[in-house]
């Protein structure tokens, strides 16, 4: 009973820190991202930008036809709280718990670029690019947990520059201003999976091979 009483701390830890996960990227029409999902407790998605901004939060609702997921979450009807009036400004009024994950934003302490941004969901820590980075990745989620996001520099291609590069261990690459001008710009491969595109030579239009929607290394892409 003992050696329960000291593994059952762990044990919640464990499943605490589990219940938030970066679930989804999105990246309408397989170029630029658009949102990242995270994944907290019971199955509740919470959307937020590259910039640390909440746009939606909710359950993600499936055809039972097909493999299609509708593109907004439907409204999560559990407990949802707010920072009082009295909170820092930098946060009042903001939401504070959705279910059992409670969210944490950066206060006025912090330097400017984080100052109102999001620094946690439940016991998953975010941070920023700062002002000693490259302009265009000022204010933009650095690490997401252990995950760290890179983006491509602005001497890049024109077609992927400032995009994101990677997330964790996945690579990212795209087409560039040399390919097809019906594809450049878009999503080359994720990973070790290649997607290709209709050029401007064929009758179609979107993705050729590849899937819309693929979970890699974990996350699930989504280019449509």
């Amino acid at each position: 009973m003992k050696k329960l009483f000291k593994v059952l701390p762990f044990l919640l830890l464990a499943i605490c820190t589990y219940s938030q996960q970066v679930s989804q990227i999105y990246f309408p029409g397989g170029a630029s991202l658009s949102y990242i999902s995270i994944l907290v407790d019971n199955d509740v998605l919470i959307r937020i930008t590259e910039d640390g901004k909440i746009l939606e939060w909710g359950m993600e609702v499936k055809s039972l036809r097909s493999d299609y997921y509708a593109p907004k979450l439907q409204p999560y009807l559990g407990r949802v709280d707010y920072y009082e009036p009295e909170s820092d400004s930098a946060y009042r009024g903001k939401i504070k718990n959705i279910g059992t994950c409670t969210l944490t934003y950066y206060g006025h302490t912090e330097t400017d670029i984080k100052v109102g941004k999001i620094r946690a969901l439940g016991n998953l820590i975010l941070d920023y690019y700062s002002n000693f980075d490259y302009a265009t990745r000022k204010g933009k989620l650095r690490f997401i947990g252990n995950l760290i996001l890179d983006y491509y520099s602005p001497a890049e291609n024109e077609a992927y520059r400032d995009k994101l590069k990677s997330i964790g261990n996945t690579p990212i690459t795209y087409y560039s201003t040399f390919d097809d001008k019906y594809i450049k710009g878009k999503i080359k491969s994720i990973g070790s999976v290649a997607y290709t595109w209709y050029s401007s030579f064929d009758l179609k239009s979107g993705l050729k091979s590849g899937l819309y929607r693929q979970n890699i290394g974990g996350i699930t892409y989504i280019l449509q």
